[in-house]
């Protein structure tokens, strides 16, 4: 198996996983299994999966850094539209479901409840990188593009504030995907990515 195979297997196992809890959510909705209120379960559960995959998707640059795993970046962009794929699913379920398409219900839920607010407010921030996931984007807006995307990190941030105000007194679940991405987001900061370049070349010739 050739390199380009190799790639395509791996992406189409991405594929696979990242798909899986949508199939997974469809088949226990089809067998009546989402609990008392399935609304709430969909919520949840379409919002941890476009947490849990918002992590994959910051998780390529240092995976990269760390071990030189070029597949990593790869599947960066794909992971990013599975991401935003549930991110609308979520919102859909709260805005369909939950609220009926009251928009003026919603304006109010919005503006009163804080996990909601900030919840939109990373919803909001991940449209402009949705519009510009693609090369021609990425020629016409030029070093202005990265600056873009580095909106991920905020939303990186809002979204574990917005599930942690979610589930209020719950709080293991919140506390480990913050800890997660405090790791990711110190991986970047250029000073900790000159030592691990410094130790990655000292261990090289060590060995």
């Amino acid at each position: 198996m050739n390199k380009k195979q190799k790639r395509q297997l791996l992406q189409t196992m991405a594929h696979l996983l990242a798909l899986l809890p949508l199939a997974l959510l469809i088949w226990d909705n089809s067998q009546t299994q989402l609990g008392a209120d399935p609304t709430n379960a969909i919520i949840l559960r379409t919002g941890k999966t476009a947490l849990i995959l918002l992590m994959f998707t910051l998780a390529c640059s240092p995976v990269n850094t760390l071990f030189r795993w070029g597949w990593a970046m790869a599947l960066r962009k794909m992971l990013g539209l599975y991401v935003i794929l549930y991110v609308i699913l979520h919102l859909l379920t709260f805005a369909w479901l939950d609220y009926l398409f009251d928009w003026e219900f919603i304006w109010e839920a919005v503006l009163d409840q804080r996990f909601v607010l900030v919840g939109f407010t990373a919803f909001l921030l991940l449209i402009p990188l949705a519009v510009t996931s693609n090369r021609y984007s990425m020629r016409k807006l030029g070093k202005r593009w990265r600056q873009l995307h580095r909106l991920i990190y905020l939303i990186g941030i809002l979204s574990v504030i917005h599930f942690m105000w979610l589930v209020k007194n719950v709080y293991t679940e919140p506390i480990i995907f913050a800890v997660i991405l405090g790791i990711l987001l110190l991986l970047r900061i250029p000073s900790v990515k000159r030592r691990i370049a410094k130790w990655r070349k000292g261990h090289r010739f060590s060995g």
